[in-house]
Parts: C-alpha cells; sequence; structure tokens
C-alpha cells in the first residue's frame, strides 16, 4: 500500500522552497507589499519559476519583478543586513501604495542572524498608532525550512498572530476558508469561487482572504468569524489552530471538495458545526439536479463511446484525494494508481490512505508515497507486468494520467490521455477556472472527456 521510496537527491522539484510559498501567498492577498529580507536572485527565480509552472500566472497586486528586496551583498553577509532591511522598509512605505506591509526572509538573511523581529518592532514604535500607518508583518519563511506549502501555512499564521485584530463580538453566519494555496493550486482562484458559491447556499458570508471578492479589512476582521473551513487534509490546520488558540473560532477539516457526493458531505458538515435550522437537504437536491440536468446531454455518448477509464493520478494530496473520490463516488471510473507528491511523515501518510481506502476491496488504488515523475511507469509496471507469453492478462487499459506537465511523458509511454490539474503545470493558460463544488465537477468533466476524445 505504502510505496514510500527515501532519495539522496530531488528529481524535478514540483514545489517552490518555503520562502517561495510565503511570497506567493502574500501576491495573492489584497492590498499587500510583500518586503523580502533576501539575495537579489529570489524574486527573479520564484517569479519565473511562477510563470513557467504556475499555468502561466505570476505576480499579483504587487508581484513578480516589482517586489520590494534588500538584495543583501557580500557587505550584507559579513556585517550584517539589519540596517540595509531597515532602509529598504522605509523606502517601500514611501513608494509602494499598499496598506499591510510583510517582511519575509530568506536562507542566507536566516542563516546570518539577522534579528528581523527587531527591526521590524523599531519601525512599528516609529510609525506610532495613527489609524492611517501601514501594518507592519514579519515572518521568518527561510527557504531551508521546508516547501511552498509550508510557507503558506508561516505566513499566514504569521498574519493571523501579528494583523488580526482581537473582536469585540462574532459576526453570525461569518466563516473562513483555508486549506487552498495560491499559485501551488493551480486552480486557486476558480477553487475559493466555487466553495464561496457553495457555501453561500448556507446563507453563510465567507472569508475567503485571497480572491476578488476578499478584502484587507475582511481578513483584519476574520477572527469576527464562526468557524474556520479547512479544505485541506495537511494544509492550513496549523493557522485555523492559531484562530482557535488566540480568539476562539472553532474549525473543522475536510478533503478538497470536487462533485456532488464530497460537496454535499461539506454541507452537511458546515450546517452541523454551526447548528443552523436550515433544511440543507433541500439545497443539496437543488443543486444535484442542476448538476445531474447539465450533466444529462452527453450520458448517451459517455456511455455509447465507451468513456470509462482506469485512471492514474499524480498529485499533491489536496488533488490525489479529492480526483480520486470524485472519480470513484461520481465518474464512475476506477483509481489503479494514486502517488502523493508531498514528503509527508508517517502520521501524515496513514491519514492519506485511511482517507484512499474504498469500502469495496476490488476498486481501492495501490497509493505510494514519491515525488519523482519517473517512477511512476515503474509503479505501473509492476501493477501490470507486460509478457510476450501471456495471451491473457489484466492491462492498464483503457487508461487516463491526471498529473502535473510532468507526468505527460508516461500518459504518452502507456497510451493514455492526459490533464494537467497539479503543480507544476507548464501546458495550459489558467486564469478563473476551478473544479470545485457542484458547477466546479462539471467544468472537470468537460475537462477530462475533452482530452480522452482529442486522443482518438
Amino acid at each position: 500500500m505504502n510505496g514510500d521510496i527515501t532519495r539522496s537527491a530531488i528529481e524535478r522539484p514540483r514545489y517552490f522552497c518555503s520562502f517561495g510559498g510565503a511570497l506567493g501567498t502574500l501576491e495573492a492577498l489584497p492590498e499587500t507589499i510583500p518586503i523580502m529580507h533576501a539575495t537579489s536572485g529570489c524574486a527573479a527565480s520564484i517569479a519565473w519559476g511562477q510563470a513557467g509552472t504556475a499555468a502561466m500566472q505570476v505576480g499579483g497586486f504587487c508581484g513578480g519583478l516589482s517586489v520590494p528586496s534588500s538584495n543583501i551583498g557580500e557587505r550584507e553577509v559579513i556585517f550584517g543586513g539589519a540596517d540595509r532591511l531597515t532602509e529598504q522598509i522605509r523606502r517601500t512605505f514611501e513608494v509602494m501604495e499598499g496598506r499591510l506591509f510583510v517582511v519575509i526572509t530568506s536562507c542566507v538573511t536566516e542563516i546570518i542572524g539577522d534579528d528581523v523581529q527587531a527591526v521590524v518592532s523599531e519601525i512599528r514604535g516609529e510609525m506610532g498608532a495613527s489609524p492611517d500607518a501601514p501594518h507592519l508583518v514579519f515572518a521568518k519563511t527561510g527557504g531551508f525550512r521546508g516547501n511552498s506549502y509550508l510557507g503558506y501555512d508561516i505566513v499566514m499564521e504569521a498574519i493571523v498572530r501579528q494583523f488580526v485584530q482581537k473582536p469585540v463580538k462574532k459576526r453570525p453566519l461569518s466563516v473562513n476558508l483555508l486549506g487552498i494555496v495560491p499559485y501551488m493550486d493551480i486552480f486557486w482562484r476558480g477553487n475559493l469561487a466555487g466553495l464561496r458559491r457553495a457555501l453561500e447556499l448556507l446563507g453563510l458570508e465567507v472569508n475567503s482572504f485571497f480572491t476578488a471578492e476578499d478584502s484587507l479589512d475582511g481578513i483584519q476582521n476574520s477572527a469576527e468569524a464562526e468557524l474556520t473551513i479547512v479544505v485541506s487534509d495537511i494544509y492550513g490546520i496549523e493557522t485555523a489552530r492559531v484562530y482557535k488558540e488566540l480568539y476562539d473560532v472553532p474549525y473543522i477539516q475536510t478533503s478538497l471538495p470536487i462533485g456532488p457526493t464530497a460537496t454535499a458531505g461539506l454541507l452537511r458538515e458546515v450546517v452541523k458545526a454551526l447548528g443552523l435550522t436550515i433544511d440543507v437537504e433541500a439545497i443539496i437536491e437543488q443543486e444535484n439536479y442542476r448538476y445531474y440536468a447539465q450533466l444529462a446531454p452527453i450520458v448517451d455518448a459517455y456511455f455509447d463511446g465507451d468513456h470509462q477509464r482506469y485512471a492514474v493520478i499524480v498529485a499533491d494530496t489536496n488533488y490525489a484525494v479529492a480526483l480520486t473520490r470524485f472519480l470513484t463516488d461520481d465518474l464512475g471510473w476506477i483509481p489503479a494508481l494514486v502517488q502523493c507528491t508531498e514528503v509527508l511523515d508517517e502520521n501524515e501518510k496513514e491519514q492519506i490512505i485511511q482517507k484512499l481506502r474504498n469500502k469495496n476491496p476490488r476498486i481501492n488504488p495501490r497509493i505510494v508515497f514519491d515525488s519523482a515523475a519517473s517512477e511512476t511507469g515503474r509503479y505501473i509496471s509492476e501493477m501490470y507486468p507486460r509478457r510476450d507469453t501471456d495471451l491473457y492478462v489484466e492491462t492498464l487499459s483503457p487508461a487516463f494520467v491526471f498529473g502535473s506537465a510532468l507526468e505527460r511523458a508516461t500518459a504518452l509511454k502507456i497510451g493514455a490521455p492526459h490533464l494537467s490539474v497539479s503543480f507544476p503545470v507548464a501546458n495550459r493558460c489558467v486564469i478563473n477556472r476551478g473544479y470545485t463544488g457542484f458547477d466546479g465537477a462539471l467544468t472537470l468533466i468537460e475537462d477530462t472527456l475533452s482530452a480522452v476524445t482529442a486522443s482518438r
């Protein structure tokens, strides 16, 4: 069940460092200016890395090559870069229009031991308590700490601790939404919008942090929420715990909901957690009607054309779980291999395995934890060995590969259509497309069956 392989080298990485994840998260927030305490190459590396691997998405309100940076060099490495950072923060206030400024640290500046907290505290003291003064936050995000997903949690925790205000009272029917990492999830805008729409069916006010409908005021007042909803098995949980610890905001956790089964489960869980008295089953019934009414016109072509497939899924845990459950519960496909691509501890691996196990043991996929794209073909060969002497042997056919752009070669090798859904994605352009909720699942079906049809 667990095909984990320990490696001494990373083959074609599927994420940035924690510094890059923190920067991408800040670039997606409204009216927010990241200030990098880093060497001169960090911004360019991350910017063009995003452009080439996040479906052409790069930057944001203040992103790409416009991000302010201390650009430390040899002198600062030897004598310390605190003075250079102080100067950079003050100059950034002068030339950049924003309300929230967040200082993030890189590998080099953490290794040389610059006291960023002292610098930030001094500048905060200079600004005083004026309501018009910008807000200044800092986070230790050195790239050696981990990957992009960790960077998301580090910087979100810092914002919750240093920027979010303690509430005077709770705001009824208000919820926070966490667990979708901007740019690492290339569909982050569309996915957040899809979840917002689903939760608004319950009459909720949704703070999703990163969409065009969100605001910095909403983030600052997010501790007024009655509930935090984490739509990930791994990410956003630590941030939700900080909301609980500091502001007594309870949280619930669920896998990324794609399709009618998972979305209905989310709605029921939220209603239960908030103690709502609305008829959630009537809402689900209406959404299911909409969903299947739109799906009905392709049903004959789907079955007559024999579009059911075995699926290979190579993705981060959010998509690995969500796609596997959607294909099994809603589309009627058979997941054969699920390859989770992050570095996880043993408890997290067991948690994911439990999520992916099916009540019917005959359609349980093989589950492996391995980031290497070159290993996917080996896992398939182990499951479906090809021997010329065997006339009748089970094969992985017809098959479909969900993964990143790295899995295109594997799909070609086994003669299967391919859809890039997980970072890195270098063969699609994504703006506001999303796969969550009821409507998002229809979009996913469109993309999937279009790939099948085009491959014939």
